[in-house]
């Protein structure tokens, strides 16, 4: 194990993050194949839930501890770092076993929330023992999300990265051999099979976390250092990883409120102009979760980020070095723009394809996958905003963003949604478009306060900015053309290869017009760049 630099654990993290959704949404294909709609609707509820308490248990935890750490590193308290390690691990443990109480015990009143008034006695029987299988989960993750974050706050971030890869490979094996052996061969009923399935994340967080630990023991000399007893207490310590944990735990919870609010807010507004349970059903499990697994290749760009953003921007904000805070902000914001644009653009054009090759031909499908990877950008960026107000201890205006953006969402889904059925447009996407102001207000109130109140400059990213719209653009007409010479029809084995050529050919093209405008540069920097020339043995032009 080695210390990462910024732009250096951004790629390793981002990479294997990358890999790890790939094979996430491909993992669907025969899933969802093996469930069917109906098990895919349940997956939905259980998984959204579950989210949302993994959010509450452990979101801020990992990023304190990253932040402590980077923090005491820097002011070298060697004592104090492994304390916080320790303290950590204790107050996970409390908070864990809480979210698992309340979400196995309290599962029939989760499960009401989601369908009071639309659904039978016996499917909320269903939607609760999903809601139960995955609760035990609650009692690994947490402490895997804890060894994660002493490992970043170290600045060491492959074994971190390897492991997320790792568990995601256990987690798949368990969901479709699971699920396959449930329906296929034990013969039981969908709602068993699903719940089965769900324990792949409990097997998953398990293996990951033995990896982590054995790797750690192999390098113990790598965190054994002279460790001088300095003068903060543990009750300082505590103190601070609250203080830091509060705000990430915001976050991560508005995130899943803005799921949770439009999950449950769609079902009702499509109810409301007439559209039947099942149908209104269908159309939210596909916003809240299945069209988000094949957008979760967007997602993980800013999650990578995430990861290697807190310890190098709390690092500079420790020393006072505003104008490099200033820098890594705009190569955060700079980078995640440069690199989910052409991707949502590629998924917004091959929407039908993509969508039918892993659930099949729906018409609800392909028109929502559009629209939400789009949503995927302006999610993706204010997760990195936030990220950098963590790393500033600024939690008020995070405070201040998170509860405007949500509240402004959640008064406009049904008006929306109600508006976009009177002018003709499809009105579920009356939701997404709630979502994406409610981004934007948020956006605005953090540009502002870091411009006011530390002279933040944004040149370099509205640079970025412009420039790769002209790239997506010119991607956009080469993938339009396209279509005229390779039409994107036939069966699934057909629409593989066919899609494989847009990617590649758009890919191509972006990268190309990167070059040329000089894009790659802007974003990386010429001295990362010649680094990596260097190692693959390229030599400039």
């Amino acid at each position: 194990m080695k210390k990462n630099s910024f732009l250096e654990g951004t790629i390793i993290a981002s990479s294997a993050i990358i890999i790890t959704k790939i094979i996430g949404a491909l993992y669907v294909i025969p899933f969802y194949s093996i469930i069917g709609e109906q098990g895919g609707i349940l997956y939905s509820y259980a998984y959204n839930i579950y989210n949302l308490f993994l959010n509450i248990s452990t979101a801020g935890i990992p990023v304190a501890i990253s932040m402590l750490i980077s923090e005491y590193s820097t002011l070298n308290k060697q004592d104090a770092k492994q304390r916080t390690y320790k303290i950590s691990k204790t107050i996970i443990l409390i908070f864990s076993l809480l979210a698992f109480l309340i979400l196995f015990f309290f599962s029939d009143y989760f499960a009401l929330f989601y369908l009071n008034g639309i659904q039978t006695p016996a499917y909320l029987k269903n939607v609760s023992l999903v809601i139960k299988a995955i609760s035990f989960c609650l009692l690994i993750t947490p402490f895997l999300s804890v060894l994660r974050g002493y490992l970043q706050g170290n600045k060491i971030i492959a074994p971190t990265s390897y492991s997320q890869i790792i568990e995601q490979i256990t987690r798949i094996i368990i969901v479709i051999f699971g699920s396959y052996v449930s329906i296929n061969l034990l013969k039981t009923s969908i709602p068993v099979a699903v719940s089965v399935s769900l324990t792949g994340a409990f097997f998953g967080g398990l293996v990951a976390y033995l990896y982590l630990k054995i790797k750690i023991k192999k390098d113990k000399e790598l965190f054994k250092k002279p460790s001088i007893k300095d003068n903060i207490t543990n009750k300082e310590i505590i103190k601070k990883l609250i203080t830091y944990s509060i705000p990430l735990i915001l976050i991560s919870i508005i995130s899943n409120l803005y799921d949770l609010i439009d999950l449950k807010l769609v079902i009702k507004g499509l109810y409301l102009i007439g559209y039947d349970a099942e149908t209104a059903e269908l159309i939210s499990s596909i916003i809240a979760t299945w069209a988000p697994k094949i957008c979760m290749i967007i997602t993980a760009v800013a999650m990578g980020l995430t990861t290697s953003l807190i310890p190098h921007l709390v690092s500079s904000y420790t020393k006072n070095d505003l104008k490099d805070v200033n820098t890594k902000f705009n190569q955060a914001i700079s980078t995640i723009i440069y690199i989910t644009l052409p991707m949502a653009i590629g998924l917004f054009i091959l929407s039908k394809p993509i969508y039918t090759i892993f659930y099949q031909d729906n018409y609800y499908g392909s028109l929502l996958l559009k629209y939400l990877a789009i949503l995927t950008i302006f999610s993706g960026v204010l997760t990195v905003m936030n990220t950098a107000l963590q790393g500033m201890k600024k939690f008020k205006i995070i405070y201040l963003n998170s509860f405007v953006g949500i509240l402004v969402n959640t008064l406009l889904d049904i008006p929306l949604i109600l508006l976009f059925n009177k002018i003709g447009i499809y009105p579920f996407y009356g939701t997404i478009t709630a979502t994406i102001i409610g981004n934007l207000i948020s956006y605005i109130i953090i540009i502002k306060y870091l411009n006011k109140n530390f002279k933040f400059k944004y040149n370099s990213i509205f640079k970025v900015i412009a420039k790769t719209i002209l790239s997506g653009l010119v991607m956009t007409i080469v993938l339009i053309l396209l279509k005229q010479i390779l039409p994107l029809e036939g069966n699934t084995i057909t629409l593989v290869f066919k899609v494989a050529i847009y990617v590649l050919i758009g890919a191509i093209t972006y990268l190309l017009m990167s070059i040329k405008t000089k894009l790659l540069i802007d974003v990386f920097t010429k001295d990362y760049l010649d680094k990596i020339k260097t190692k693959l043995h390229i030599k400039s032009c």
